[in-house]
């Protein structure tokens, strides 16, 4: 039977777009809107009372949540951001370790593809390096280039304010082990041609706080590296 009175919100939705339902516990549509509190007769809004928070309606299980709810990423989203971390990474140790050495670009270059850019070979990967250290022109020759291995992230231009600006947004939403994994895909690429070298360990060490690590668990994971593969 209809109630003969009531108080309900009349929404209005403000934005359409994409979001991590916490109900549907994958992507979704959502309404993003705002409303006001009425007295209802027989369910016909008759008196306003006043404003209700903005809310996030799922279009799939209707669920509502707070607006909060939109600062978690999509899978998509999520996927792209550990890409674009893997990427950028590996462009970080190569900048600190220069890139003379045959193994350890080709360490790079496969950490790239397994990152998921399956078509970005050993030149795209030099040339996106040589624009983030701000060295332009100067870095690229081919398979001549090099980088002097004795630049720092702190010397290398826009590549050290790329991994913070990488890395950093997605720590939160990374288990401990997916972190140390990504710290991990760095090491492998500083020892494919030997022991680290003290810019390496210094870049690494950048990453590790980037990914919110403690320093005896970067040192520690550092020196496992030494003695066991990467996989």
């Amino acid at each position: 039977m209809t109630r003969l009175w009531g108080v309900r919100p009349r929404w209005r939705t403000d934005v359409l777009g994409d979001f991590f339902c916490p109900g549907c516990g994958g992507d979704r549509n959502y309404r993003r809107q705002h409303g006001r509190r009425w007295l209802r007769l027989l369910g016909t809004p008759v008196v306003p009372l006043g404003p209700v928070l903005g809310s996030v309606q799922c279009t799939s299980c209707h669920g509502r949540y707070g607006v909060e709810s939109l600062e978690q990423p999509t899978c998509v989203r999520l996927g792209a951001m550990l890409r674009d971390a893997q990427y950028t990474i590996a462009l970080a140790m190569l900048a600190a370790g220069g890139t003379a050495h045959r193994a350890a670009r080709e360490a790079a270059c496969a950490a790239v593809r397994e990152a998921g850019f399956e078509d970005c070979g050993e030149a795209q990967v030099l040339a996106a390096l040589a624009a983030l250290s701000g060295l332009g022109g100067e870095l690229y020759h081919a398979h001549d280039l090099e980088v002097p291995p004795g630049r720092g992230l702190a010397e290398a231009g826009g590549l050290a304010v790329e991994l913070h600006a990488v890395v950093e947004p997605l720590t939160p939403h990374l288990a401990h082990s997916g972190r140390e994994r990504l710290l991990l895909q760095g090491a492998a690429i500083a020892l494919a041609d030997g022991r680290y070298l003290p810019q390496e360990r210094e870049a690494l060490a950048a990453v590790g706080r980037c990914l919110d690590l403690p320093r005896s668990r970067v040192g520690a994971l550092l020196e496992a590296a030494t003695r066991t593969p990467y996989q």
